[in-house]
């Protein structure tokens, strides 16, 4: 009974994971975590910043005590007072305020989304890349196997003298060989596995058996979200301009004072009949001179908004293109896949027929080797062209600005 709780009490990732698994535990990761905490700052900034231009109701008290009494100055006086004011106009200072914080929040949720996006593309191509390789650690394998299997058999022959060493010499030379391609794919592997613990932040292993979902005609009149990050940047900037423009235009304010007075006079004839007092006011300040600063203020939020568009039309039609390649790519690895196929058929037909000729001597050992190499060579050909085709398929729909974790299954 004790066995069965442990085993229900093992974390998740102690299991193999799919590529579902691998997408969810990548977007789940403290980088993703910063940029929402990012997002949460501006969003209370924004709250603040908005019950700044709320109406604003502040109270005060004051003591005093003089030395040298008048009729202004009580000996000893106390003043409390409560004040209401209200930015009436700003020159549109506000609604700009308001409108640069809700195109900033937009644009980060919209990096959010492009982050998450790209881990998971990053995601999908070291889980088929693995699957590539593991397909290609396998061939190899089972080359070294029938290698060694004939290098046994040449050796009983060896023994008879029917066969000479060079021939021999020649598998082990072949073996080598392999053995040393073999280790660099699982260098290769292991660096795959290194870099998802990086990216999700446990310890994976990868199970196979995910693919993308199968595609006719993606919607491709979406704007990927980095693009549309950079769009709402736009607004920011722009907004941020206007807000300096609006240094040009007065300010109104709205204030209302009420002020309570205690004063004690020694000199009775100083004595005043006032108790309280309210003063309600409006104000306007209009700066119309200052050397030029408000100008160039917004010249330079100005030029900073002139210098993001001419990036953003760079990235969009760089976007553009990106996706005309991706969807070559993608034409040109189902191509790929039905040529590996002819391929693997061809080395396989191809390899019985020397097979069963070098057994009966009818064709040397080198024939043979060469036979056998194309053979598990079209397999991990082919295998890589399948997985390649998913990574292929992957870029189109990261490219055309759809969410990519919808298309796992």
């Amino acid at each position: 009974m004790k066995k069965l709780c442990f085993i229900f009490l093992i974390p998740i990732f102690m299991w193999s994971q799919n590529l579902n698994e691998l997408v969810e535990l990548s977007l789940k990761n403290r980088l993703v975590d910063s940029y929402n905490y990012e997002l949460e700052s501006l969003k209370n900034e924004f709250e603040s910043v908005k019950s700044g231009y709320l109406p604003k109701v502040d109270v005060g008290a004051s003591y005093s005590q003089t030395n040298k009494e008048t009729a202004n100055v009580a000996n000893e006086g106390s003043t409390t007072y409560a004040t209401a004011s209200f930015i009436l106009y700003d020159g549109g200072k506000r609604s700009d305020t308001f409108k640069s914080y809700d195109s900033n929040i937009k644009s980060t949720e919209e990096a959010i989304q492009a982050n998450k996006n790209k881990i998971a593309l990053n995601v999908v191509n070291y889980y088929f890349s693995y699957l590539s390789l593991l397909s290609s650690k396998e061939a190899k394998e089972k080359e070294i196997e029938q290698l060694n299997a004939q290098y046994n058999r040449l050796k009983k022959y060896l023994d008879v003298g029917t066969t000479t060493e060079d021939e021999l010499e020649k598998i082990i030379y072949r073996v080598e060989s392999a053995n040393v391609s073999l280790h660099e794919i699982e260098l290769q592997l292991q660096t795959i596995v290194h870099n998802l613990n990086y990216i999700t932040g446990v310890d994976v292993s990868i199970e196979s058996g995910s693919l993308l979902n199968e595609f006719s005609q993606l919607p491709t009149e979406l704007t990927r979200a980095d693009i549309k990050s950079l769009e709402y940047d736009l607004d920011t900037l722009l907004n941020n301009a206007n807000i300096e423009k609006s240094g040009y235009l007065p300010t109104i304010n709205l204030k209302n004072t009420y002020t309570k007075y205690d004063m004690n006079y020694k000199n009775s004839s100083y004595d005043s009949t006032l108790d309280d007092q309210n003063i309600a006011s409006i104000n306007l300040t209009w700066n119309i001179f200052s050397f030029g600063e408000t100008k160039n203020r917004y010249e330079s939020q100005y030029k900073k908004y002139l210098s993001l568009k001419s990036k953003y039309m760079y990235e969009k039609n760089k976007a553009n293109v990106d996706l005309q390649l991706a969807i070559k790519a993608y034409d040109i690895a189902k191509l790929k896949v039905k040529s590996a196929q002819s391929g693997l058929a061809a080395a396989n037909s191809a390899y019985k027929v020397v097979k069963s000729k070098f057994e009966n001597g009818l064709i040397d050992n080198i024939a043979y080797l060469e036979s056998l190499t194309e053979k598990y060579n079209a397999i991990s050909v082919l295998k890589t062209a399948q997985y390649d085709i998913e990574i292929k398929k992957a870029n189109v729909i990261y490219n055309s600005g759809n969410n990519l974790k919808e298309y796992i299954k």
